[in-house]
C-alpha cells in the first residue's frame, strides 16, 4: 500500500482529542465498545478497528487518506486534499 487512512488520526481530528487518547483500546472505550478478541491479534485489531471507522462514518466523519510513502519516506497527507476515489458509504445513524 502506497496511501491509507491511519484512524488514529482521523479519530483525533474529527472527536478533538490529543494523540494520547488514540489507542486502540481507549478509542473504543471512549465509543462505549469493548474490545472483541485477543488483544494485538492481526485479525482481531483489524475488526475492533473497523469497528471505529463505522462508528466514525456514522457520526458523519468523512474518512480521507491521510499518509502515504514517497520515495520511501512516510508522508502525512493533508487534510484539505481533495477526496480520492468513491465518497464514503452512507452509514445508518444507529448506535451499538
Amino acid at each position: 500500500a502506497k496511501r491509507w487512512i491511519n484512524i488514529r488520526k482521523s479519530y483525533g481530528n474529527f472527536y478533538k482529542v490529543p494523540r494520547n487518547q488514540t489507542k486502540l483500546t481507549i478509542m473504543l472505550e471512549k465509543l462505549g465498545m469493548n474490545y472483541d478478541g485477543r488483544p494485538h491479534s492481526g485479525l482481531d485489531d483489524s475488526k475492533n478497528i473497523a469497528r471505529i471507522a463505522i462508528r466514525m462514518l456514522q457520526d458523519g466523519c468523512e474518512l480521507r487518506v491521510n499518509e502515504r510513502m514517497h520515495a520511501g519516506q512516510l508522508v502525512t497527507v493533508s487534510s484539505s486534499a481533495p477526496l480520492e476515489g468513491a465518497p464514503a458509504p452512507q452509514m445508518p445513524r444507529y448506535r451499538n
